[in-house]
């Protein structure tokens, strides 16, 4: 799912998306259009637009305001995560072939291509100041990219090591603190992962659920952690 102040958007195995109005707790609008499972979406502020994944290969890009894609992007592969650059004029994208894509939604194409992953990217999260991009990956590294425009050449800045993918091969998501101070995933191992951005050192192994922990998120003000799990469970909790 993604998220704003005002909306949350939320995708299916149904070949849909949805939105809804946080404050009234209703449906807005439902999104159709993709052919195959929607893996991943996320929300940019104002417009408030959305972007979608699936396993149809396609990158959708859809405005809130209309009621079909305003634009498809064509992916080789199944595409199993995405997210929004900082001015939301780009889509980053992430699947079965590994690597990072960032597509230039004025032109429709491949602007960069961030390769380092060995195996399928699950998640991609930007960081609070947008400057950095975060992506898990079931080869067991959860890596950090530089995705400022005249960046080095080689933008992958950092390894965080310890959270786990396993033969249920689930989308497992990670997430930046909001001052960007400390990095989250979840694991296939019931744990919770949290480590510090600047020196990659594991600051805490959380345990609690008694299955994958595949969701996490913080809380934008305070220092509070949320995870969700297979176990069918939704924990909160402190994170100082």
């Amino acid at each position: 799912s993604g998220i704003n102040a005002e909306y949350e958007a939320v995708v299916s195995t149904q070949s849909t998306g949805a939105m809804w109005d946080l404050e009234a707790g209703v449906r807005v609008r439902r999104f159709k259009g993709h052919q195959s499972f929607v893996n991943s979406c996320d929300v940019s502020d104002s417009p408030t637009m959305i972007c979608s994944g699936s396993d149809d290969g396609t990158v959708r890009l859809w405005d809130s305001r209309r009621r079909h894609c305003v634009k498809t992007l064509n992916s080789k592969y199944q595409v199993t995560a995405v997210c929004f650059n900082e001015k939301a004029d780009s889509i980053l994208s992430g699947g079965i072939d590994n690597h990072i894509k960032m597509w230039d939604l004025k032109h429709s194409e491949i602007s960069l291509e961030m390769k380092g992953h060995c195996d399928t990217i699950t998640c991609l999260a930007l960081s609070p100041d947008g400057n950095f991009v975060l992506s898990n990956s079931m080869d067991n590294t959860v890596r950090m990219w530089d995705v400022r425009p005249f960046a080095p050449a080689n933008r992958c800045l950092k390894a965080f090591v310890g959270a786990q993918h396993n033969f249920e091969k689930n989308l497992i998501r990670c997430c930046w603190s909001p001052q960007g101070t400390k990095i989250v995933a979840g694991s296939s191992d019931r744990m919770v992962y949290v480590w510090d951005t600047s020196s990659r050192k594991l600051l805490y192994k959380l345990p609690g659920h008694s299955g994958s922990v595949n969701d996490v998120d913080c809380h934008p003000k305070q220092p509070i952690l949320m995870t969700a799990s297979s176990d069918k469970s939704i924990y909160m909790g402190e994170l100082k």
